[in-house]
């Protein structure tokens, strides 16, 4: 392929409103361009990559036992009112009618494809000698992102894999969800990317039931929570917290008594007004708890996790409480609840935190009023103290004597297992081998493609552009004539490119007539992986120029024994990715 009979447009400067390294990268090596806010078309180059991480998915999860099949991205509105999701998804749920004949027709622009292939399972397996069986695809998904932003990782349309086990056991499930887990890992490492899979909240089946694979990066939007010491890594929403010290200091309990604190609603607020740390204050939530009122406690500088709270409580639904409820229970305005006093008796649930404060701050249950010198066990006693909060950096690690360290990362894939919801709102039964009629248990696994290309290049970029590894690259190698007008430069360039080509190697050649540093400063933009440069000087000496995208230095290689030499370094790289894996272990 000839540089100057395709579309690349690079630019040289970053693009208004381009954020972070990934799209301002795709933006300038002229990989996308885009149409609206959360929609981008890829050109040529962009588009190679997108296909090379697709196949790469498709190879692997063929490779585990995975079918692939093509669902439509038009669905009928009424498979996510059965399942409950519409109101579930809300606006980011795009939903419209056409008119068909005299009537018109509600339908959805799938998200995902729970309620679609659950559908199609229901009509289509219906005895446990059809399973196990896992179908994959790989589809355009739609999203009414409020926000988009971030270039293609967060966008209204995005190409996906999905893929859907079904089983009859849980033991089954199990089996499925192993080569579905192994076989992201291997993708994930195919592809180059520096991931880590860290346990995220479970389905309703509970247990060790669900996992993110991350790629840890500066400018992610999770927040995840990893122990060198021992490998524990959980996202934020899941992570668990060691043992920690909730002694109290030996300094005697004040007297309890009120004060006044007119319009402080807030921690921040409160600590001000009082001149107290955040830490001395302990946070009252009122949540419904399976539609019943339930009061947690929480240090003044933590967040409560609602997943923790939920399980704790044994509750299937937990949100927070409305203000009337918030009045009802504890007698004030929202801002003004604490434990003691309140008006109800509720459930009194606190973080272990809470248990180490001495001599803290709550709500008074009074407008305008706080209580100081609050002791737990003396003023209040929860019917226990549990790990009730959102992990932060630092907290010890639940499963060895290690530090928990946070780190931003960017979600790429996602192995869940579902149970039997989507089977049990949409019917889709077996007869077991005792002819009894059993809900089919499902397992859903997700990769974001263009994810896979975003995050790549948000973690593999120098000053100069994007570094990519062989797998990825839109081509593997870029032959730069230095001066394209000298016939012997082009008819080298010419014959390389025939005899790379033919041995498989994806050849682009530079034809540009422009300065030499300009293809230079393009070609490290675009990053391709090797580049072979062909000058006068070097082709009256019979040499060529080979150089790594990833390595500072050049080399030099005779040009009759060039082809051969750059067609077993490219395959090897391909096959290994041994140079790109040591660059990057290097940084």
């Amino acid at each position: 392929m000839l540089w100057t009979q395709t579309l690349i447009p690079t630019m040289k400067e970053t693009p208004e409103g381009a954020e972070i390294p990934s799209h301002v990268l795709m933006l300038r090596a002229g990989l996308i361009h885009q149409v609206m806010a959360g929609a981008y078309t890829y050109l040529p180059l962009g588009l190679r990559a997108l296909q090379k991480a697709a196949g790469i998915v498709r190879q692997e999860m063929n490779a585990a036992g995975a079918i692939e099949l093509l669902m439509p991205a038009l669905s009928p509105l009424s498979l996510w009112e059965q399942t409950g999701r519409v109101s579930a998804f809300g606006d980011v749920l795009i939903q419209f009618a056409v008119k068909r004949q005299n009537r018109k027709v509600p339908m959805v622009l799938g998200p995902t494809h729970e309620e679609v292939i659950t559908d199609l399972i229901s009509k289509q397996i219906s005895s446990y000698r059809q399973m196990p069986i896992t179908l994959y695809q790989v589809q355009t998904k739609f999203r009414n992102e409020e926000r988009p932003r971030f270039g293609v990782l967060r966008t209204s349309e995005f190409l996906m894999k999905d893929a859907y086990s079904f089983d009859t056991t849980v033991e089954s499930l199990g089996r499925s969800y192993e080569a579905m887990y192994a076989a992201y890992c291997r993708i994930f490492t195919r592809c180059g990317l520096p991931f880590l899979p860290v346990e995220a909240e479970s389905g309703p089946i509970g247990g060790d039931a669900s996992h993110e694979f991350m790629i840890p990066a500066e400018n992610g939007e999770d927040s995840i929570l990893h122990c060198k010491q021992c490998s524990y890594a959980a996202n934020q929403e899941k992570a668990e917290i060691g043992a920690r010290d909730t002694t109290t200091v030996p300094v005697a309990p004040g007297e309890l008594k009120p004060v006044p604190t007119p319009g402080a609603t807030t921690i921040e607020q409160v600590s001000g007004f009082l001149n107290c740390r955040p830490a001395k204050l302990i946070k009252t939530l009122i949540y419904l708890a399976d539609g019943k009122p339930l009061a947690v406690l929480i240090r003044g500088d933590h967040d409560a996790n609602e997943n923790k709270v939920r399980r704790v409580a044994k509750a299937q639904t937990l949100e927070l409480a409305p203000p009337e409820v918030i009045v009802a229970v504890t007698g004030a305005p929202v801002g003004f609840a604490g434990p003691v006093g309140v008006k109800q008796s509720v459930r009194l649930l606190a973080d272990r935190d809470v248990q180490a404060i001495v001599n803290g701050v709550t709500g008074a249950n009074q407008a305008d009023t706080h209580l100081v010198n609050v002791n737990p066990g003396r003023d209040f006693q929860p019917e226990g103290y549990f790990d009730l909060r959102n992990a932060i950096d630092g907290d010890p690690c639940p499963r060895c004597s290690g530090v928990l360290k946070m780190r931003h990362a960017i979600e790429v894939g996602h192995v869940f297992k579902l149970g039997t919801k989507y089977s049990e709102s949409l019917n889709a039964r077996f007869l077991d081998s005792d002819e009894k009629l059993k809900p089919i248990i499902m397992g859903c696994y997700g990769i974001g493609i263009n994810r896979i290309i975003a995050g790549l290049i948000e973690t593999s970029h120098d000053e100069n552009g994007i570094i990519w590894p062989v797998s990825l690259a839109p081509y593997e190698v870029l032959i730069c004539p230095v001066k394209i007008t000298d016939e012997a430069s082009r008819k080298a360039a010419d014959d390389l490119a025939q005899r790379l080509t033919a041995a498989g190697i994806e050849v682009l050649i530079d034809d540009r007539d422009v300065r030499a540093g300009v293809k230079f400063k393009d070609a490290d933009l675009i990053g391709f992986p090797l580049r072979v440069v062909i000058g006068e000087r070097g082709l009256k000496e019979g040499k060529i120029e080979l150089k790594w995208r990833w390595e500072a230095a050049a080399e030099t290689a005779p040009l009759d024994q060039a082809a051969e030499s750059i067609i077993e370094a490219v395959l090897d790289e391909r096959q290994s990715g041994r140079r790109f894996s040591a660059w990057m272990q290097s940084r």
